[in-house]
């Protein structure tokens, strides 16, 4: 859920598409047709295409961390990059397909151990995990990856090369896609002399951190009979939108040009998603944004642009009737609104928590964390809660916590898989 983050892919001052060797090309599966619901049933997570995208020595993963300003000292190994594209569901359960970012120790054969790395908010296709390489978009792939781990990480359904509008803050989708990641990186990795081992390492940041959970979730109900989770580790979530990450963003709490973009982005996604959010943009929009809003958040209009088409506050952007939907939900809109917090409040995880968080967040109210972690504990659960300071990426401290988290998080799964 990093707003900053929808320009923040744009804005980054070091590029790396000139490290290491590219391929010629994907290598393509069978045509996928989606016949009945079984059918897709049993296609998830099947490959459709990989390719191999680029070989980097451990030099040059550290070049790159150290470029986002990630902690590059527990790499010791170069990577390999893939992008996967898989089979998996969408919103409504029918067929589509998706494409995530695989990338493996070189040097380390045999059984490795998935991370799964759930990414922050984007607005536009191509700024996604496999589809570009800003130090931002792979820093925790290639974290995890020199660092021994095998790092699984989906672009979400409608992002990177995936097919149609990406359904944003839909964490039942983030999570199927997420799955199905996983399942499409198991039935690679055998193709490259690796296997990926039963014990799946989970994390997320910002709108990646619900997913985290929500795939914790999941695999620990059983939804996968190879996967199990170890242990999950979200960073900066807006696990409570409807009592913390909402009221803190009307009460003018957070950033105000990042509160105008995730109201625009929750009710033209939710609309495509669910319905009768709104019958027309400007019931709920004003003018002259009204006519535009749906084109910046459908996924083809690049961040800069998308930034400097919006307003810089949510005064200029509401009508009172959208003010009203927001503090006030009801209907379909509250209850897309309960199932967005149930990562915190429907399961009781039964393997190692910690949230990660700053010490405050212009972007997602700490306080999200602060609902989440009193929900598990009245469960029975204890999460731990690992306070991040104040760090800073491009001056915010929102984006600073995925890349701070990083670090903090890989030497916490390092001696878990020890």
């Amino acid at each position: 859920m990093n707003t900053k983050n929808l320009t923040a892919v744009a804005l980054a001052s070091a590029a790396v598409a000139g490290l290491g060797a590219v391929s010629s090309g994907p290598s393509v599966s069978a045509h996928f047709a989606p016949g009945s619901a079984v059918a897709v049933a049993d296609e998830r997570g099947s490959l459709v295409a990989d390719e191999h995208l680029r070989t980097l020595t451990a030099d040059d993963v550290r070049t790159i961390l150290g470029q986002g300003g990630f902690d590059a000292s527990t790499v010791r190994r170069g990577v390999d990059a893939y992008r996967l594209t898989y089979r998996t569901v969408d919103t409504k359960g029918a067929a589509t397909t998706a494409t995530g970012l695989f990338v493996v120790p070189r040097g380390k054969r045999g059984r490795l151990t998935p991370v799964s790395y759930t990414h922050g908010t984007t607005s536009y296709k191509p700024d996604t995990p496999s589809t570009s390489t800003t130090p931002w978009a792979v820093g925790p792939a290639y974290t995890y990856a020199g660092s021994g781990f095998a790092a699984v990480v989906p672009d979400y359904l409608g992002m990177g090369r995936g097919p149609g509008t990406h359904p944003w803050k839909d964490v039942p989708s983030e999570t199927t896609a997420s799955l199905d990641m996983l399942r499409a990186a198991r039935a690679f990795a055998p193709r490259i002399g690796r296997r990926l081992d039963r014990d799946v390492l989970v994390t997320g940041f910002s709108q990646g951190a619900s997913s985290a959970l929500g795939l914790a979730r999941t695999l620990q109900d059983g939804a996968d009979r190879h996967f199990r989770v170890k242990a999950v580790a979200p960073i900066s979530g807006g696990y409570d939108f409807a009592g913390a990450e909402l009221p803190a963003l009307l009460n003018g709490d957070l950033d105000a040009k990042s509160s105008a973009l995730y109201a625009a982005y929750l009710l033209t996604s939710w609309q495509r998603i669910h319905g009768g959010v709104y019958g027309t943009p400007s019931e709920v929009f004003q003018e002259p944004y009204a006519d535009r809003v749906e084109k910046y958040f459908d996924g083809t209009t690049p961040g800069p642009e998308m930034f400097q088409g919006m307003p810089a506050r949510l005064a200029d952007l509401l009508t009172p009737r959208g003010w009203a939907l927001l503090r006030n939900p009801s209907g379909a809109f509250a209850e897309a609104l309960r199932t967005d917090g149930e990562v915190c409040t429907a399961w009781t995880p039964r393997m190692p928590v910690r949230f990660y968080r700053a010490e405050t967040d212009e972007q997602a109210t700490t306080v999200n964390t602060d609902h989440c972690v009193a929900s598990l504990r009245a469960r029975g659960v204890n999460p731990r809660v690992e306070n991040l300071g104040r760090p800073l990426y491009q001056g915010s401290l929102h984006l600073g916590t995925n890349v701070a988290g990083t670090g903090r998080i890989v030497r916490w799964f390092s001696s878990l898989d020890a």
